[in-house]
Formats: C-alpha cells, structure tokens, sequence
C-alpha cells in the first residue's frame, strides 16, 4: 500500500463491462521527501487508480497495486491494477533522526494521519 495525492480524474468513453460505476483518478504517488516537505507535493510518477470511495482532488488517499488492486471486484474478474483502498485523514511523518514535533495542529495543507484505537 502506498500513499497519494489525488490530482484529477480520468473520463472514459468506453469502459469493460466488469467496470460499470467506477471512477478513475489521477494519483501522483507520495515520496518520503514530499511527505517531509509538509506542502502537499508527491514526487513520484503520476498513475491511473480505480476509486469507489470519491476523494477530492489534492486528497490524501492510499492505494494498492498488483492483484490486490482486482480483490475488490471479486468474484469476478477486472482489469484494474490500482486500487483507491482508503482515504487518508492524517499524516504523522518524522523522518529518521528528526525529534518529534506536537502533532496536535494541522500542519498547512497537510494533514497527518493519527492512530485509530477501537475500543472492545
């Protein structure tokens, strides 16, 4: 699974059936010096990601790629070979031999993904 910014989306005028009712976007992947830089640049080569869950243009998202990427069309068979699998609400990044900072306040335009606990 990989991080990405969505940058745009794709309009297809025809489409394999096994596909009906699913969005394409424009996904730049992130790099570790994007996500250092804290100002929404990605860095890495722009690819094409299957979506169902409709993140907005420059939204974090996580992707996979590979046969994961076809797991959500299962049974059946698609030709997808990435995937939109989450939206991301934050990033906490501290890069190797960075001291942490309070990651209590949204850094601009970056926001940083918090631990999720559920509770039994």
């Amino acid at each position: 699974m990989r991080l990405g910014i969505v940058r745009g989306k794709v309009v297809l005028s025809r489409l394999d059936p096994s596909l009906v009712g699913t969005r394409f976007l424009i996904v730049e992947p992130v790099t570790s010096q994007g996500l250092a830089a804290k100002d929404g640049t990605g860095g890495g080569k722009q690819l094409i990601v299957a979506d169902h869950l409709a993140p907005a243009e420059g939204q974090f998202i996580a992707f996979v790629e590979g046969r994961e990427a076809a797991n959500p069309y299962w049974p059946g068979r698609a030709p997808v070979d990435a995937y939109c699998s989450l939206l991301v609400d934050k990033v906490d990044y501290h890069p190797s031999g960075a001291s942490r900072q309070d990651t209590s306040q949204t850094k601009s335009g970056v926001d940083h993904m918090r631990d999720r606990r559920v509770s039994s």
